[in-house]
């Protein structure tokens, strides 16, 4: 069968949130349904019972019949490049199975990803990120295939499998890789400006001060556009990092609410996006619009010296500007205190997902099995969608990195050295997204002067709670 490649859409923001509280990372970007995909749970079975179905599954798995499998996902040029690379490589190990392969920008997937759950259609191989809860009843659950065996966990941590978990316990899907946000920029940039460079303990007001700094003597954006993730930083993070660690979060840990009550704990975040945005310091919404996937944020095209990233991005804008003879550095997330909490937690990238759709599920989660698992394939992908979750493919992927992916791995593990709070969630409740449109509307409200930044912090969390009414 003719292998079908659809054209690639670059019309639209890259970034996925991800990561807890939010948003992603996402793109990102999220929310979630409150009815959850029941997992039939197979029976226990005896030693030889369970070696005899792992042989079975492996055949049916190794079977000639043809098979086709439809896959998507979203991101940069890079990443297209590399998963084409990686299934092509599956192609030519099992000659039964044909892809045909979709990808996009950030927002063109989510549009056309819910065209197909309205007509039961989603491709049998999916990405997912932060916002997987509201395709829960699309997602088929990888359970079977773990216990029969055809989807491999042994070198995947408890805690990494946990991170595409439902609350349940269900198995969602493999992350694709554990990832976490920092801020990119560029040292010399910094350093022309006059600027203080960032340090592992800046806060807000140290950013924001380098911000202005360099707009003043450079003539450029001291911060490029956090895209949708300013509602990851403005409102999950930002809360996150008050109080003492764990005491708040943008929502609780059952989702039945809000995880904190006073509104006005919002509005200084909200005051300094205004006021950058009123200097120069920051993008506009329109300014905003014109940065569509990582590749062309104003960070790498020169025209700001710093940018939020989820960190599995780094390496790409990294080498992106090295042949530009630019070095760029990768910095912590600023603060609101030096000495609170960092706001910031190791989970998951992405995920690919089995479709509930599919007509060869198997099929579907022995690939996904081997697109997490086998080193061969992951020396194509060069942890792109973030670091691998499979121990032996990180220590594989280590010993040859480039500069920018060991940039990534030392930030990554530094992160994950930091304090984190004994239970969070990486869930958000099904009408997010709106949440999220409506406080970057109000930022703008602020610039131009309609509502206070302290109005802006009512609405935006009387938005919220209204999820829950």
């Amino acid at each position: 069968m003719k292998k079908k490649l659809v054209s690639v859409l670059l019309a639209a923001t890259m970034i996925t949130w991800v990561l807890a509280g939010c948003g992603s990372q996402a793109d990102s970007t999220q929310s979630s349904d409150t009815e959850a995909t029941q997992q039939t749970q197979a029976p226990a079975t005896t030693e030889a019972t369970a070696e005899a179905e792992t042989t079975e599954a492996a055949e049916a798995t190794a079977s000639d019949e043809p098979i086709t499998l439809r896959m998507a996902w979203w991101g940069s040029q890079d990443r297209h490049d590399k998963t084409i690379a990686a299934i092509e490589l599956y192609e030519s190990l099992h000659p039964n199975v044909t892809f045909e392969y979709e990808y996009y920008s950030f927002d063109d997937y989510f549009t056309k990803l819910k065209t197909l759950v309205a007509s039961d259609e989603v491709w049998d191989v999916f990405q997912l990120g932060g916002n997987f809860p509201m395709y829960l009843d699309k997602i088929y659950p990888l359970d079977e295939f773990i216990d029969s065996g055809v989807v491999d966990v042994s070198k995947i941590s408890e805690a990494n499998l946990k991170t595409t978990r439902e609350t349940d316990g269900t198995q969602l899907g493999l992350t694709n890789g554990i990832n976490t946000y920092g801020i990119a920029y560029d040292p010399a940039m910094f350093e022309e400006a006059g600027a203080e460079l960032p340090t592992e303990n800046w806060t807000w007001e140290d950013y924001q001060k380098a911000a202005d700094t360099i707009t003043e003597k450079l003539g450029i954006f001291g911060s490029s556009t956090f895209l949708t993730s300013d509602f990851i930083a403005g409102c999950s993070t930002y809360i996150g990092q008050q109080g003492s660690l764990g005491q708040y979060s943008f929502f609780n840990l059952d989702l039945t609410g809000m995880g904190f009550d006073d509104p006005q704990m919002l509005t200084p975040f909200i005051q300094m996006r205004a006021d950058m945005i009123k200097k120069g310091s920051y993008p506009d919404a329109g300014a905003s619009a014109e940065v569509t996937n990582i590749e062309n944020d104003f960070l790498v095209t020169g025209e700001a010296a710093m940018t939020w990233v989820a960190v599995n991005q780094f390496p790409t804008i990294y080498n992106v500007c090295a042949e530009q003879g630019r070095e760029l550095a990768l910095a912590p997330l600023p603060k609101v205190a030096a000495s609170g909490n960092s706001g910031a937690l190791i989970q998951s990238s992405q995920m690919l997902c089995v479709s509930q759709d599919s007509e060869h599920k198997e099929a579907a989660a022995a690939f996904i099995s081997w697109f997490e698992n086998d080193v061969d394939c992951n020396n194509i992908l060069q942890a792109e969608r973030g670091i691998p979750a499979n121990e032996d493919v990180r220590a594989a992927l280590a010993a040859s990195a480039t500069k920018g992916q060991q940039i990534m791995y030392d930030y990554v593990d530094s992160v994950s050295k930091n304090p984190t709070p004994k239970e969070y969630n990486v869930l958000s409740p099904d009408g997010q997204d709106q949440v999220q449109d409506n406080y970057l509307n109000y930022i703008q409200q602020v610039v131009s002067g309609e509502i206070t930044a302290s109005e802006a912090a009512e609405k935006t969390y009387a938005d919220a709670q209204a999820i829950f009414n």
